[in-house]
């Protein structure tokens, strides 16, 4: 599906076509929209996006005022917090929306981007809806400035990861690598180990990597141990057999990474899988 939305205002020009990547569409959008005089012309801009978005069912897309409350979805979103009506969001903040106890570390990572005016840039994170399995996904999160500067809100992207492409000419050696990975997580690995396996440098393993799987060797190695601890808490009693078994000497340093990544500590995910707060992952 190709299409293209052009708009002129303030001799600024937009132009996005349909059949760009996810996460080019969601930065050519912020930055076309960041910038203007108020939050509202910024979603009159983003407005005219709103049916590429909608037809997004990997991506999930939102604006956000300085209150960090919704001011704009995609349909996506909606459908994953179990809305069949996007307004049902408007007004409110992921403390109201997802369940509590990482609904609040949503909002607070919300406020925080608000408050500083930082940006948030292809961050690998495992997010938990109510009643769905937990999912990978790649977060970008741009504050939006009034015409005085001021931060006004924020917009953002949460895309899901896509699958690798298979059909590139290094896959076969970086597989190798990957599963170099996931059979060996426990060990501690290096970038230099893992490029002389592929007969790269580190800098061609990590822009291959990020070409073919969409994310660079420390965060496949960061997703497969995490995937790993999130099986075992099931299982498991003790948090510090848990990062043991992922590859972690550092209990402290484990706990740390689960929650940047997952927006909890260990002890409350487990907590949230025996209240049934979070389904379990099927094989």
């Amino acid at each position: 599906m190709t299409g293209k939305v052009d708009h002129d205002a303030s001799d600024t020009r937009m132009t996005i076509t349909m059949d760009r990547p996810a996460d080019e569409l969601g930065t050519a959008a912020l930055r076309a929209s960041a910038g203007g005089s108020t939050l509202n012309a910024m979603l009159g801009h983003f407005m005219l996006l709103e049916p590429v978005f909608d037809a997004m069912p990997d991506v999930v897309f939102f604006v956000k005022d300085e209150e960090a409350r919704y001011a704009m979805v995609n349909r996506t979103l909606a459908r994953r917090c179990g809305q069949k009506d996007k307004r049902a969001l408007i007004g409110k903040t992921a403390e109201d929306v997802f369940p509590r106890r990482f609904g609040r570390i949503y909002t607070a990572q919300d406020k925080a981007i608000i408050a500083q005016g930082n940006q948030l840039i292809d961050q690998l994170e495992l997010h938990l809806y109510a009643g769905r399995e937990p999912g990978w996904c790649m977060t970008c999160k741009q504050p939006l400035h009034d015409a005085s500067g001021k931060v006004v809100g924020l917009a953002g992207i949460s895309r899901d990861l896509q699958a690798a492409e298979g059909t590139h000419p290094a896959y076969s050696r970086l597989a190798a690598v990957v599963q170099h990975i996931q059979e060996n997580f426990v060990q501690p690995l290096t970038m230099r180990e893992l490029a002389s396996m592929a007969n790269m440098s580190i800098a061609q393993l990590e822009r291959y990597f990020h070409k073919v799987f969409h994310l660079t060797p420390r965060q496949v190695l960061l997703k497969t141990r995490l995937d790993a601890a999130t099986a075992l808490l099931v299982t498991h009693d003790k948090v510090t057999d848990v990062a043991a078994l992922c590859g972690y000497t550092d209990h402290s340093a484990f706990t740390r990474q689960f929650k940047a990544t997952v927006g909890i500590t260990p002890t409350e995910y487990r907590a949230l899988l025996h209240a049934g707060a979070v389904p379990e992952k099927s094989d």
